[in-house]
């Protein structure tokens, strides 16, 4: 009981129901495979190479870059991730986390895969640097210089002035410590607009104690701006454009060239933290100890050329690449790649892998990345697979590959997709151009949206395919009579009732988890429990802690039995919660364990929709 010490009166809140638990997302889907650019970790990259949040396929275009093919060393290659973040979103799918995996092109690192652009400066050498490896760095960087009007003033005399400003002569209005101002002494006429800039006459703004300005020129000393009628100084600054392909065009503004403005380039182009964190380019430029340097690093900008070069979409990656590395516990600078990294976000609750289909037509290659799926939805256990099957699989092939799996954690889907390249417009008398993509971007949409329409408990079959011309293969039902009891599921079209998803079941021989929405309804329930119940640990281990537990468990499966989640026409033939002294013995007591038992009666689903119809005759009874 709290400490009662000093005479006085002592209000405490205290609580007296018991605590909710709030049921976690299921719809929130991992991605891990191949893009044009974005995050990805290499020596000397930014460090924030973490998953990115992705809400919508414009904002992971932006990201993540377009659906045009990359360009890796092995030969192009259909640019899949793309495609299947795409049918995500068009299929319902409203949140995904992307993990980038880059494979350097043969004897190249993949620092070598970013496109650089040289500035050469009076004063040392800078460069423009793409922040992440790939073709689509090879952009366009347009430095323009922006010139303010006249800001030259002079203090007027002040007999109570102690400093006696008036004597410091010419002055610039606005102009911090490192601006550059631009000196047009008549009968001259003012630069405009982004005329080139001249050293000899620019400036940098310091100020000495008094907060009196000095103005360091080219030889990098202090000088003295001449005070003569009509004098004019500008503040000048910079505006930067990146252009990437025609459709892209990052605009910066009011930025200096000095580490003491506010607007700094070097920071608001910063490797790790940009002030955008999506921009494409960050500068690579150490001042040095020249005063002047701030001028120089202007003058080598606007004068530089316009476009990067030399980035590169690597090779395609191996399935180990794919499968990606833990975070170092001892380097904090080497963080998870690939799946390991879409391990480390708690929130995903569905994972596929778009790019594992076709592993340059090699199904062994296509088989390892299914094996690393599958471990990983094992090891995280509160997610599942969406496996694909390779490309061009035969039905033959297509059971030699399932009859490799037996996990409760995945759900094979087959055939591939056929779509209208959306690179490629209509034109009237040309055939339209049509790509083959693998399933598991549509059907991870499909999950999603039957889990916002109806809930994790329905199965997300009998679901229209959104977004596709026609299947690979035209399954029929004597196909799917031979792959359905084998665990893999169909995607079939339906005369008008248009394509769908026919198929529920997971990868398990165990028939108490052969269905997909009875395997994520549990792992809905433990994850949901898992993190409400985390408030209870060190807490006494008494009668008031089981009431509790068990007023809570059974609070949240009310809701999912009143929703339909569960079987049975009251609460009590639908679940049980047990947290007493039948579950728990003094060993389990001494030792710190509480126990608490939960039973449910998952409804599964109508795979098999039975009419029995006899003949009977008016005159008998029923």
């Amino acid at each position: 009981m709290p400490e009662y010490l000093a005479p006085g009166v002592y209000v405490e809140e205290v609580s007296f129901r018991s605590k909710s638990i709030e049921g976690v997302a299921t719809s929130t889907t991992g991605f891990a495979g191949v893009a044009r650019t974005g995050p990805v970790q290499y020596t000397g990259g930014p460090s924030t190479t973490k998953p990115r949040l992705i809400t919508s396929f414009t904002e992971f275009e932006r990201v993540y870059g377009s659906l045009q093919p990359l360009a890796l060393a092995s030969g192009d290659r259909t640019n899949y991730m793309a495609h299947a973040v795409r049918a995500f979103f068009n299929n319902g799918g409203r949140r995904l986390y992307v993990s980038r995996v880059f494979a350097p092109a043969p004897n190249m690192l993949p620092g070598d895969s970013c496109a650089r652009l040289p500035v050469v400066t009076t004063l040392g050498s800078a460069a423009w640097v793409a922040r992440w490896p790939g073709e689509d760095g090879n952009v366009l960087v347009d430095t323009k210089t922006v010139r303010s009007k006249n800001l030259a003033f002079k203090y007027p005399q002040d007999p109570t002035d102690i400093l006696q400003k008036h004597l410091w002569g010419v002055q610039v209005r606005t102009a911090k410590p490192g601006a550059v101002v631009e000196l047009t002494v008549p009968p001259g006429a003012a630069p405009i607009g982004n005329t080139p800039l001249a050293s000899a006459t620019l400036f940098v703004v310091e100020e000495d104690s008094n907060r009196r300005q000095v103005f360091i020129d080219s030889t990098g000393n202090p000088a003295v701006l001449p005070d003569v009628p009509g004098v004019a100084v500008s503040l000048v600054e910079l505006r930067v454009v990146v252009y990437q392909g025609t459709e892209r065009a990052d605009n910066y503004e009011y930025l200096g060239a000095h580490p003491a403005q506010r607007r700094y380039i070097g920071k608001v182009l910063e490797r790790d933290d940009p002030e955008d964190e999506n921009s494409l380019v960050w500068l690579d430029w150490a001042p040095g100890p020249n005063r002047f340097a701030a001028a120089s690093l202007m003058m080598g900008l606007q004068a530089a050329d316009k476009r990067l070069s030399g980035g590169d979409d690597g090779d395609l990656p191996s399935p180990d690449d794919l499968r990606g590395k833990e975070a170092d516990p001892d380097n904090v600078n080497l963080r998870a790649t690939g799946l390991e990294a879409l391990g480390e976000i708690e929130d995903i609750a569905i994972v596929a892998m778009p790019d594992a289909g076709d592993m340059a037509g090699d199904k062994e290659l296509s088989q390892a990345c299914a094996d690393h799926l599958i471990a990983h939805a094992e090891k995280e256990r509160y997610r599942i697979a969406v496996i694909d099957a390779p490309a061009g699989s035969s039905i033959s092939e297509i059971r030699e590959f399932r009859g490799k799996f037996d996990t409760k954690y995945a759900a094979l889907y087959h055939p591939w997709i056929e779509i209208l390249d959306p690179l490629f417009p209509i034109v009237p008398g040309v055939p339209p151009r049509k790509l083959l993509l693998p399933p598991s971007g549509f059907v991870c949409g499909i999950y999603a949206r039957s889990d916002i329409e109806r809930g994790v408990h329905k199965a997300p079959a009998n679901e229209v395919v959104r977004g596709l011309t026609k299947f690979e293969l035209n399954i029929n039902r004597a196909r799917q009579d031979v792959l359905n009891p084998e665990g893999v599921n169909c995607l079939r079209f339906f005369e008008g009732r248009g394509s769908r998803v026919w198929g529920a079941r997971t990868m398990s021989s165990d028939p108490e988890w052969k269905y997909v929405n009875v395997r994520r309804l549990f792992i809905y329930i433990e994850h949901s429990i898992d993190k409400a119940t985390q408030w209870a640990v060190f807490e006494p281990n008494n009668d008031r802690l089981w009431a509790n537990i068990r007023r809570m468990v059974e609070d949240f499966m009310f809701v999912l039995w009143r929703d339909g989640a569960l079987i049975g026409q009251k609460p009590e033939e639908a679940y049980f919660v047990r947290c007493d002294r039948t579950t728990m013995t003094q060993n389990d007591l001494d030792n710190g364990r509480m126990i608490c038992l939960v039973g449910l009666a998952p409804s599964r689903p109508a795979e098999y929709v039975i009419f029995r119809v006899g003949q009977w005759t008016a005159d008998s009874k029923v």
